[in-house]
């Protein structure tokens, strides 16, 4: 038996051609080392914060189609990939990818693989989301983290610091939310990447995280 059902790689942007920032491979590094037989969830359609790059015909590269692209490129079957494009951040990375993927096909045992600056937020987040009674809920979820590469100090500071204000926000956000019902509802009405009537204009660079 294998020892996940699935390993989820949350996206960390991407760039033109499809190349992944340097804090993204490492994820996807460890993921190829430790998967054995568990499928490969590479995540995240981008960012609301600006438009993705096009390919050569015109289509966008989304986070997770350039990490499938690595992936295949390093030898992964293209039939044990499973990626989610629908999501621009990281609630939306563990919603999309529970209802997408992991409902689907009766996924328990996952693993989640992230940078350092981004594990707590998203282990507290993957938690909470998948913790929701209802399809897709798992049993087992553990957590590995990777280093952090290819910022520089002032980068990885900055990127910390929101990263810690959006970790303290997430208790009143979850305390609102505490089924996957008012999950879907917040995340179609109120959530400014995914709501028709919020989303317009999209979220200030320096909006909260979530």
């Amino acid at each position: 038996m294998a020892a996940f059902d699935a390993i989820v790689i949350p996206g960390g942007g991407v760039r033109a051609g499809g190349e992944l920032p340097p804090w993204v491979p490492p994820r996807l590094d460890r993921a190829l080392a430790v998967a054995g037989s568990a499928y490969f969830m590479p995540l995240s359609a981008g960012t609301p914060h600006r438009a993705p790059p096009l390919d050569e015909r015109g289509f966008p590269w989304t986070e997770a189609r350039a990490g499938a692209r690595y992936l295949v490129e390093r030898g992964v079957d293209p039939g044990r990939i499973l990626m989610e494009e629908s999501s621009y951040d990281t609630i939306g990375n563990a919603y999309f990818s529970r209802m997408i993927h992991a409902a689907p096909r009766g996924f328990q045992r996952l693993l989640v693989i992230t940078s350092a600056f981004h594990m707590p937020r998203t282990e507290a987040i993957f938690r909470w989301v998948y913790g929701l009674d209802g399809p897709g809920a798992s049993s087992t979820m553990d957590f590995q983290e990777v280093p952090d590469c290819g910022m520089d100090r002032q980068m990885l500071v900055a990127r910390m610091e929101k990263e810690r204000r959006a970790l303290e926000a997430l208790p009143g956000l979850r305390s609102q939310v505490r089924t996957l019902a008012q999950l879907h509802a917040w995340l179609f009405a109120v959530h400014g990447a995914y709501s028709w009537t919020a989303k317009r204009p999209l979220p200030a660079q320096n909006a909260p995280l979530y």
